[in-house]
């Protein structure tokens, strides 16, 4: 088997697909992800081979030191501190190419995914956390310390009187905007305001079937994703915002979401298209498997 190799770490699962040079998957496979580090090395490395030759990328939570060269911001804490990219190296017997994995999930939905055809494409994954990621003309750009597209660590832009005191972040900072826009945030909010400790699926729930509270507290959700995304538009105004993960399954957080950047951005009639993921859970994988492109 030939072609390109993708594989995409994740806090449960390791996920791993082969395509063609026609984008078609020829392999696919996942696995759980092992608890230690020594594991997901010897995890990542069956299943490169199961996947056979080809180019291979690999997305993974944090990224790689270019001071170091050891792996850092991961939340797959095991990782941090290691040389993972040679380790992996050494046990596949073959170069990769490795990447933040939301990143990679950019770069699949901008090649042939919903920003196929726009020159300007910013990617965010609303989950658990926020990340992102920035595709100009099919190239991914990283920058110069690999920090370019961290739209979650990017600050709550124009915070009203609510939101104070900032909420801190695992980071080390305060304000992330990761804290307000996820569904932890949405959780966290909902607490806050409504007193009720419940999780975000059910806050969803209840807001479709009328309760106040909770249409209330998805508002400033939407909100808050707003000014993110108009704070970006200042950076690079983007032809096109693609919304991934776990939240992008709501119509009302997407549908309802360009207008309001448009009301927040600088001129404040802002031309704003915002459309969902095309390749779902599926954009990490695809993406890493088009690093070498």
């Amino acid at each position: 088997m030939s072609g390109r190799i993708g594989i995409d770490l994740g806090g449960t699962k390791i996920d791993a697909i082969a395509l063609s040079e026609a984008g078609e998957a020829l392999f696919e496979k996942r696995v759980a992800t092992p608890k230690t580090y020594e594991g997901i090395v010897a995890a990542i490395g069956s299943l490169v081979q199961e996947a056979g030759d080809g180019k291979l990328g690999i997305g993974a939570p944090g990224s790689r030191s270019r001071v170091t060269g050891l792996w850092r911001n991961a939340n797959i804490v095991v990782c941090n501190g290691k040389p993972f990219q040679a380790d992996l190296e050494a046990v596949i017997g073959r170069p990769v190419k490795m990447e933040n994995d939301a990143n990679c999930f950019a770069l699949s939905e901008a090649i042939d995914g919903a920003g196929q055809g726009y020159s300007v494409v910013a990617f965010f994954t609303v989950g658990t956390a926020l990340g992102g990621g920035l595709v100009v003309n099919g190239k991914l750009i990283v920058g110069a310390n690999g920090e370019a597209g961290e739209f979650g660590h990017t600050a709550l832009p124009w915070p009203n009187d609510s939101e104070w005191p900032l909420l801190p972040c695992f980071c080390g900072k305060a304000g992330c905007a990761e804290q307000y826009v996820s569904g932890t945030g949405l959780q966290r909010d909902h607490r806050c305001v409504a007193g009720e400790d419940i999780s975000a699926k059910e806050i969803v729930a209840r807001a479709r079937g009328g309760d106040a509270q909770a249409q209330a507290s998805l508002q400033r959700l939407q909100d808050r994703f707003a000014r993110v995304a108009a704070n970006i538009s200042c950076v690079v105004d983007p032809d096109v915002f693609v919304i991934g993960g776990g939240l992008s399954e709501l119509p009302e957080l997407v549908e309802h979401l360009a207008p309001l950047i448009s009301r927040y951005s600088f001129s404040g009639t802002a031309e704003v298209k915002v459309v969902r993921a095309k390749h779902g859970e599926k954009s990490g994988v695809r993406g890493a498997a088009r690093l070498w492109d």
